[in-house]
């Protein structure tokens, strides 16, 4: 590691992105696997819009790429669509 003070700062800042892209990225995973769990179609229309919100958050800070939230929110939205059949 370097002695500069920008670059320990730098690097205090990496970490701390690091670790909050983690924590959201694991957060909006468990989301899209439990709104993939249920089985009926009025829970899950309830909570997609939640669930979609925290894909474009993603998208947004750069945690994942755009076309990436948009593929996600597509297979939501046909898995929900799905259920209404």
């Amino acid at each position: 590691m370097a002695n500069h003070s920008a670059t320990k700062k730098d690097m205090r800042q990496s970490a701390k992105r690091n670790e909050r892209n983690r924590y959201y990225g694991k957060t909006t995973r468990n989301a899209i696997r439990d709104i993939k769990a249920i089985d009926e179609n009025k829970a899950a229309a309830d909570k997609l819009p939640s669930v979609n919100s925290m894909i474009d958050k993603l998208a947004k800070r750069g945690t994942i790429h755009k076309n990436k939230a948009a593929n996600l929110k597509s297979k939501l939205a046909r898995k929900v669509n799905a259920l209404a059949k």
